[in-house]
């Protein structure tokens, strides 16, 4: 996204109120501070942003699925796609040369004269004058989109590596609930023993012994299904780094893990930092420029056309009486049963469609920040609440194992204790993945740490340079103007 856009922005905050204009259209307004609590300060994501979490194994992970995601393959290879298209658009402002070298020999079937042999070469060139624009605007279009297709490329990387940080925390918080469900598992069947030890001593009631039986069945289903998705989260983390088969991982704990702090900068700045709002405009700018080639087709066209040629009955002399040819041809359009007409009015419809979905692209993008933000605080709160109630949960089963093995409690008590403090463990490793995750979604809502890469572009006359995709998209401005018009 063009950062020329920032310094409008930045007065207009200053005023109250932000606003933002793509290609000269109605204003959409722009919030001038994020609803949900966060660090305001400019946000300075860093390209490799998962780094922040201290993790040599996700860190990993990630570039390996840069690397080897198909997705982001595909997605390369699009833009090679739309490289080549605005090539072959360019070179409709360029005069077509053509050359023809022939040989041919003709006589009766009877044989009754002698044949005759005929050797021809020729060179033929035309070029259509450009005088509305529509070659250039077919250009201005064809670059338009080739910004598109990189900052698609861009946005296909950003949830490539965003989706494997979130299934690799995913996996690992499955694995650590696995191992907090086995422990009380086992803790459930040491128990077991215990009471039915009790149950055969007279102690305990047959009640007592079915309960806590009952409890050691739940904690097995707890635990198979644990281990069921933490198998899953495997598989779907190794299709999408790009391998048939599952990925192993080490870590069996989220404890080790930084949880970073993320600065949200202002709402405004969103515009320059995420790929898909600049994919949006481009698209946008080459609606427009085709909105200027469709006007400019119904207009008259003017050709010119050269051609040399020469001919001889001996290969040797084809070139000694050659000709030349120069004609110049004007063409409009009179009747065409409305097709021009149809195709400007398509342009234009086309047009207002991908500003309905720029703009919406734009309340989708702020929409993402605030809800990471708010996952984020929610998720901070809940933690403070948890730690507490963890270490209650631990308490209160150490008292609760000791009373009813002195005879002072009942086994309801004891179960109920279990039970608590296998949730209060499971939802403290269950939050601390939330964190983890909700710090993901907001690297990737606020971009993460994208910046307008150059583009090679190809002028009229053939050369290749490169250029930020700002200016590519200025120029299919000029062009601008309301659906309407």
């Amino acid at each position: 996204m063009p950062n020329r856009h920032l310094t409008p922005l930045v007065a207009l905050l200053l005023a109250g109120c932000a606003t933002y204009s793509p290609s000269g259209d109605a204003a959409l307004a722009l919030p001038v501070s994020w609803h949900s609590p966060g660090d305001a300060t400019q946000a300075d994501i860093a390209r490799d942003w998962w780094r922040g979490f201290g993790s040599a194994e996700l860190d990993a992970l990630v570039e390996r699925a840069e690397h080897e995601s198909l997705d982001l393959a595909a997605a390369i290879a699009r833009v090679r796609q739309v490289e080549a298209s605005a090539r072959i658009a360019g070179a409709a402002l360029l005069p077509e040369l053509n050359g023809s070298l022939g040989a041919s020999r003709e006589g009766p079937l009877d044989g009754n004269s002698t044949d005759a042999t005929a050797f021809r070469a020729g060179l033929a060139a035309s070029y259509e004058v450009d005088f509305w624009g529509r070659n250039r605007a077919g250009q201005d279009s064809a670059r338009a989109e080739l910004a598109a297709s990189a900052y698609d490329r861009d946005t296909v990387r950003l949830t490539v590596t965003a989706g494997a940080a979130t299934l690799w925390l995913q996996a690992v918080a499955l694995r650590e609930r696995t191992d907090i469900a086995a422990r009380n598992l086992q803790s459930a069947e040491r128990l077991l023993a215990l009471v039915e030890s009790r149950a055969r001593a007279g102690a305990a009631t047959p009640l007592e012994l079915a309960q806590q039986r009952g409890l050691v069945a739940s904690q097995r289903r707890a635990f198979a299904a644990l281990r069921q998705q933490a198998g899953n989260a495997q598989t779907a983390l190794a299709a999408l780094v790009g391998v048939p088969s599952g990925i192993e991982i080490e870590a069996r704990s989220l404890g080790p893990l930084q949880e970073p702090v993320i600065g949200a900068g202002l709402p405004s700045a969103l515009i320059a930092r995420r790929p898909d709002i600049a994919r949006a405009e481009a698209r946008l700018d080459a609606a427009t420029a085709d909105v200027a080639a469709a006007r400019a087709a119904m207009l008259p066209s003017v050709t010119l056309s050269g051609s040399v040629g020469s001919g001889g009955s001996r290969f040797g002399r084809v070139f000694d009486n050659p000709l030349y040819s120069l004609a110049a041809g004007l063409a409009a359009p009179i009747f065409n049963g409305g097709r021009l007409a149809a195709g400007r009015d398509l342009a234009q419809a086309r047009r207002e469609e991908l500003l309905a979905g720029y703009r919406q692209t734009i309340v989708t993008a702020f929409g993402d920040v605030e809800a990471a933000l708010t996952a984020v605080s929610g998720v901070d709160a809940q933690r403070e609440a948890q730690a507490e109630e963890l270490a209650q949960a631990e308490r209160a089963l150490a008292l609760a194992e000791s009373r009813y093995r002195a005879g002072a409690d009942t086994l309801l008590t004891l179960l109920d204790t279990q039970r608590t403090l296998y949730a209060a463990q499971d939802a403290t490793v269950s939050l601390k993945a939330d964190r983890l995750q909700a710090a993901v979604a907001l690297y990737r809502a606020l971009g993460g740490g994208w910046r307008e890469p150059p583009v090679i572009v190809t002028e009229a006359d053939g050369r290749t340079e490169t250029a930020p995709a700002s200016r590519m998209n200025a120029a299919a401005r000029p062009h601008a103007e309301s659906p309407g018009s």
